[in-house]
């Protein structure tokens, strides 16, 4: 069988619509629309090198993609990821293989040595991942909540605590930008974060197509954001909350749980049927959360490591 991995076309409609189409086949949890998969490329920061690659049969049928970037935005250097996905009925056929090799040839020629990537617990996969020298590091499940059935009653907000849509922040987002850089740098993960750039946070996530500031609740204690789950939505009833997180002088006091309930009830009056949302393994506290509120876990990803000539 002819393949071919190539970088994708971002301003092909039927390439982005594939991407999209596979990662919605593979990771439902990770919502993927052909504007989202152009927009970023088009807006990914220069030091980030992110490339999307895909896997392209003979008849011209897209079957896998790869994700590929330096993480430009880690305190620690040489370290990069490739995040590939093969559609489920085209596994066995190399397209994995052949995104891989050429997702870490790219990545070191741009100085990664550390090459990150997540395989689908299971066992097919996990041993797909080792035996090209990957190590398993740590998880993340994928959960999803029914928004047909029943949500927890809206609370009262407490004296002081004030809640509003991130679209009342349209004309200066800088302080959700503040608030967002706080959550992240204090994320669980093998990557470390530091988000510095407004500019570029303006382009990536205030600007994303998928991005929903109607949805997006935040949580003001004397007028100052404190808490806030940031809301996406594919325009076809999915909804995700791609960050829930608390200002460091602001937790412990439920107000992550309070944004995330009222964005809940403004996604399930704006039509979205379904939400779907992410957490590492060891973040008890989040997922604890989101038991309350009824999610369920739909999947486990196991994030590898890889020491590029090791």
């Amino acid at each position: 069988m002819s393949l071919k991995i190539r970088a994708l076309r971002p301003d092909d409609a039927a390439d982005t619509e594939g991407f999209a189409r596979i990662r919605r086949v593979c990771v439902p949890a990770m919502l993927s629309t052909s504007a989202s998969v152009a927009h970023a490329v088009a807006h990914a920061h220069p030091d980030s090198h992110y490339r999307q690659l895909v896997a392209e049969t003979g008849d011209g049928e897209l079957i896998g993609t790869a994700q590929v970037g330096v993480a430009h935005d880690s305190p620690t250097p040489g370290q990069g990821y490739a995040n590939v996905y093969v559609h489920p009925e085209h596994t066995g056929r190399g397209a994995g293989s052949g995104l891989l090799r050429t997702a870490e040839e790219y990545l070191a020629g741009h100085g990664v040595t550390e090459v990150y990537c997540w395989a689908m617990d299971g066992e097919r996969n996990l041993a797909w991942a080792a035996s090209r020298g990957y190590v398993a590091s740590r998880s993340a499940h994928f959960l999803s909540l029914d928004l047909t059935d029943p949500l927890p009653p809206l609370g009262v907000a407490p004296e002081g605590v004030e809640l509003r849509s991130a679209a009342t922040f349209s004309d200066d987002p800088r302080p959700l930008f503040a608030l967002d850089a706080e959550t992240v740098a204090d994320e669980p993960s093998d990557i470390g974060a530091e988000l510095d750039d407004y500019e570029h946070w303006l382009t990536h996530t205030w600007r994303d197509p998928l991005f929903n500031a109607e949805l997006t609740t935040v949580a003001l204690v004397d007028g100052r954001p404190a808490a806030f789950t940031l809301a996406r939505t594919d325009g076809d009833g999915r909804y995700s909350t791609g960050m829930t997180g608390t200002a460091r002088a602001f937790r412990g006091r439920g107000l992550a749980k309070l944004a995330k309930n009222d964005s809940l009830h403004r996604a399930r009056a704006a039509g979205c049927t379904v939400a779907y949302t992410g957490n590492d393994a060891g973040n008890e506290p989040m997922l604890a959360i989101n038991r309350w509120f009824g999610y369920k876990i739909e999947a486990t990803e196991v994030r590898h490591v890889r020491t590029l000539g090791s």
